[in-house]
């Protein structure tokens, strides 16, 4: 890669984070507008007020790093146009914004004196104006709005190895499908359980008994977090089958989209999560959605016709 390239992208980088700052401020706006006013306050002793500088920072931080894990897939995709901004725009919305607070929406009967109840549909629609705002800017700096001329992406799709070929990635029968999903289910769940035993609440200490209180976990909190695992893998799909080169430059894109896509919101301050939970989430949700990513872009990518071949 040339000088000239690597400071052509890094301005491309400055240009899409400031976009998704004001993409934010706008979303904020028009969500504060569909919301109704509420008195509701963050349990007693943690409501913690922010400096509206401070908070800024850590935004402009949040939407640099995810300008960055937006575009390498971009860079790297063989689609163009609004394929390509339908899938940046579906990971975006999904990763970031639903599959964070259709939690929130189930646990509100148990969370409702931490996130008011009239805060989530202004949550849905912030979230929705990001993605929708940023995806075709970010397709249209990075020049993917068309292809080569001449240039039909499904002739010259680069195969799963990088060379030339029909592209074969997910294709593979209903049967290896099944299972290959059933087993993904399975390792999410470990993986959720598991982060939030070993991690997030070691790293809370005492605060978390203050925050999260009595709190139990409902007896359907287990097949929830099976759907989750699956709307996971649905947003993975588009990356998966759009990106060009070896296997694992998808999984590195998959990996960060989870992990920074979501995980990194938690650097912003906010006045329903004292700092000691919120910190202790970050490095839970960063790490776990990582290692999730990978691991499904790994298993989806290999070939075997049955779980013991995998074994």
């Amino acid at each position: 890669m040339s000088t000239k390239t690597v400071v052509l992208l890094g301005v491309k980088i400055v240009a899409l984070t400031m976009i998704l700052f004001l993409c934010f401020m706008v979303a904020s706006i028009v969500s504060d507008a569909v919301t109704p006013p509420t008195s509701a306050e963050s349990p007693a002793g943690l409501a913690q007020t922010s400096d509206p500088t401070d908070t800024s920072v850590a935004l402009l931080i949040v939407c640099a790093f995810q300008a960055i894990v937006l575009s390498y897939p971009i860079i790297r995709s063989r689609w163009t146009g609004w394929p390509l901004i339908m899938a940046i725009f579906f990971v975006h919305y999904v990763v970031m914004t639903f599959l964070s607070q259709i939690e929130t929406v189930v646990f509100l009967d148990y969370l409702v004196d931490v996130v008011p109840t009239e805060m989530i549909p202004g949550l849905f629609v912030q979230g929705a104006i990001v993605a929708a705002l940023f995806a075709p800017l970010a397709v249209l700096i990075h020049g993917k709005i068309k292809g080569p001329a001449g240039e039909r992406p499904s002739a010259t799709a680069e195969g799963t190895k990088g060379s030339q070929g029909p592209n074969e990635r997910l294709v593979m029968p209903w049967t290896e499908w099944a299972w290959k999903l059933a087993l993904i289910a399975v390792i999410y769940v470990v993986i959720y359980f598991s982060f939030g035993a070993f991690v997030f609440m070691p790293l809370a200490g005492d605060a978390f008994q203050s925050y999260y209180g009595e709190l139990q976990g409902p007896a359907w909190i287990l097949p929830l977090q099976v759907v989750r695992a699956f709307i996971w893998v649905a947003s993975a799909l588009p990356i998966i089958r759009m990106m060009k080169g070896q296997w694992w430059e998808a999984g590195l894109a998959v990996a960060l989209l989870f992990s920074v896509l979501m995980g990194f919101l938690l650097l912003m301050p906010n006045p329903f999560m004292p700092d000691a939970i919120r910190q202790a989430h970050f490095v839970e949700v960063s790490a776990s959605n990582f290692l999730f990513g990978w691991i499904v872009v790994w298993l989806l990518n290999r070939h075997h016709s049955s779980l013991r071949d995998l074994l």
